[in-house]
């Protein structure tokens, strides 16, 4: 796993009017759970750019007024106005203690199904992942090679060395559907449209109504 690195100072006053002061310098409150303590701190909002907008994975090694400690970004929050990150929080990593990391999907190989005309369904863009840090990839290659029109990839059928999937087993993962023109073309099959095609379909099928009744 990719590191990161960022300098940030601790925070003694953890009050409305400190958090909207920080907010107003640019700098971003933050709390790392899952040590001995929580810990409070902030940084400049430009330290944290390269980590948050990006779908890589990090590890972090956090200096806090000159005390580092590794940890992995849990969640951050935006202003519902501005779209500016208001808030970070961190886990603390513990090299013997098992962590839970959300980590990207990578798809690899080229889908039968596509070939033949099928849509590509990806519907977990990340899966969250449980093991110690040494052992978490950067991310989770997905072979769809295999993948025919109809068939699904979900989270029970995946597997990786030395770490386990927290998702709901059920989940689908990616999946190939018929596309409109493919599922026009043959009989029997099921299609799993979008929304906007469903809408195009029950639109389609109101005018045809209309014109017949009309005729």
């Amino acid at each position: 796993m990719k590191t990161f690195s960022i300098v940030t100072k601790k925070r003694t006053d953890l009050g409305k009017k400190s958090t909207k002061k920080l907010r107003e310098e640019k700098q971003i409150p933050c709390v790392m759970y899952g040590g001995e303590e929580i810990l409070h701190f902030y940084a400049h909002e430009n330290d944290f750019r390269h980590l948050i907008y990006t779908d890589q994975v990090f590890l972090l090694d956090i200096d806090i007024d000159g005390k580092k400690y590794k940890a992995v970004l849990k969640e951050y929050q935006f202003h519902p106005v501005t779209d500016k990150v208001i808030h970070i929080d961190f886990v603390q990593v513990i090299d013997n203690k098992p962590t839970t990391v959300s980590l990207p999907v990578k798809l690899t190989g080229t889908s039968v199904g596509i070939l033949a005309g099928g849509k590509l369904r990806l519907r977990k863009r990340y899966l969250s992942v449980k093991g110690l840090i040494n052992d978490i990839p950067e991310q989770l290659d997905v072979n769809i090679t295999k993948l025919k029109i109809g068939d699904v990839i979900k989270v029970s059928e995946l597997s990786y060395n030395n770490i386990e999937l927290v998702d709901q087993p059920s989940s689908m993962v990616v999946g190939v559907a018929a596309s409109r023109l493919t599922a026009k073309g043959g009989a029997g099959q099921v299609v799993a449209l979008d929304e906007d095609e469903e809408a195009t379909e029950e639109t389609d099928a109101t005018e045809e109504t209309e014109e017949t009744a009309a005729e």
